[in-house]
């Protein structure tokens, strides 16, 4: 953050703001009848830029993280933002993905006839301009503005100032897609400024911002939830559990329970807690530890765990509702899977959850009966992301009862309007 931003008045930022809002309001008009193949070459021209300019976003975030490291920020905070070859090429490979899917706009999803000679048709439309708060993820500029783009959206994006060269980095290389397809500018905006007023100013801009989503910590989500005036997209946390049932193959649970946790341990669909059958946890639960620990994992646990390794520290009750983030586990050895279903209808923040099994009738019932966004069977949480749903990427994982849950993806960021057509009908 320079100087000049810490100390931009309150009027120049509101002024800049409402400047940001008309200008995407009104290049989310163009948007929403913008040809499939302009959106498409705009996103491929930018994941040229992306590969073109690896090495100065590479630096950008160099700088980013030496930034961070200086003001001590946290492992799993360390981990969001740091970008590599690999997360590069990645976020590239996303924005052709984001092209090469389905353009949902215009797509009719139902349509009937009326005995009044009335066609009514239900058809999806851009939900108009979608503001993205978000912090750390660097990556996050590429997919939420591919993502807003292919649905016909347009984007204001605020990140946050621990990524701030990053993200300008990477929003230079959508721009330049925009500007090589002939798409306004506009369509994709990054916020200028760092000054946390913008962000108030934001969550109020009820006149040019259709769909608000947060995306960050629990204390960012809160502020939004709490303070805008505008739909929001959001979750508050990832406490992800993965019930090992007394029918639950060895090796399966070892795999899954370990790349569950230490995969990545800061992203919001790693598993927090371990959930055991008792049935198993004298034959399961000792291996499971030992692959855990020698990965550098803290296994917290009730009494019934720690009796079956000493290794495991005991748990505190605030573990069971915690979102480490970090490689830490909470283990319970719990009586049956009504037992597991109600710890994570009481603990769970409603993301994902995850049964191991081989009894394919228990594992039916735990994916009708738990009421998380996503549920899994015999799979890794960590599989809770826009991409491996084959979604190219995604805006960010929502745990609400909207219209849009669970990975927010193209699709998810369109509403629908009624479009009826007749000959003069006129009614009685």
């Amino acid at each position: 953050m320079t100087v000049a931003e810490m100390r931009t008045p309150a009027t120049d930022i509101a002024a800049i703001m409402k400047a940001l809002g008309d200008a995407a309001k009104a290049a989310a008009r163009l948007l929403s009848t913008a040809p499939t193949e302009a959106k498409n070459a705009a996103l491929r021209h930018a994941a040229q830029a992306v590969r073109d300019r690896a090495d100065e976003i590479l630096a950008a975030n160099a700088r980013d993280l030496a930034s961070a490291r200086e003001r001590g920020l946290g492992h799993a905070l360390l981990d969001r933002l740091t970008l590599t070859p690999d997360r590069v090429a990645g976020m590239a490979k996303g924005l052709d993905e984001v092209a090469a899917l389905a353009d949902p706009v215009g797509a009719v999803m139902d349509e009937w006839d009326r005995p009044n000679g009335l066609r009514i048709a239900r058809v999806r439309v851009p939900l108009g301009v979608i503001g993205i708060i978000y912090e750390s993820r660097p990556n996050v500029t590429a997919d939420a503005g591919a993502l807003a783009l292919k649905a016909g959206n347009a984007a204001i994006l605020r990140g946050g100032s621990e990524a701030v060269n990053s993200n300008r980095a990477i929003m230079e290389c959508l721009a330049e897609g925009l500007d090589k397809a002939g798409l306004p500018a506009a369509s994709i905006q990054l916020v200028p400024t760092q000054d946390r007023d913008a962000v108030g100013i934001m969550l109020r801009m009820a006149d040019t911002i259709d769909v608000i989503v947060p995306r960050g910590g629990r204390s960012l989500v809160e502020r939004v939830q709490n303070e805008a005036r505008i739909p929001v997209f959001a979750h508050l946390d990832g406490i992800c559990h993965t019930y090992v049932h007394e029918a639950a193959d060895l090796a399966k649970a070892r795999a899954i329970v370990v790349n569950g946790k230490m995969r990545r341990t800061g992203v919001c669909g790693a598993t927090e807690c371990l959930l055991i059958d008792r049935k198993v946890a004298g034959t399961h639960l000792k291996p499971i530890v030992e692959d855990l620990i020698a990965k550098g994992c803290e296994v917290r646990g009730d009494a019934d765990a720690r009796a079956v390794d000493s290794r495991i520290v005991p748990a505190t009750d605030a573990d069971w509702g915690t979102e480490f983030l970090d490689a830490i586990i909470a283990v319970r050895v719990v009586d049956g899977i009504d037992e597991a279903m109600d710890h994570i209808a009481r603990y769970g923040s409603s993301h994902t959850e995850s049964i191991v099994t081989e009894d394919r009738r228990a594992a039916e019932r735990f994916l009708a009966e738990v009421g998380s966004a996503i549920v899994l069977h015999n799979a890794s949480t960590q599989f809770a992301d826009g991409g491996e749903f084959g979604m190219g990427a995604e805006i960010g994982i929502s745990t609400g009862k909207m219209h849009a849950r669970g990975p927010v993806g193209v699709e998810q960021l369109t509403i629908f309007k009624y479009v009826v057509r007749g000959d003069g009908q006129i009614r009685p």
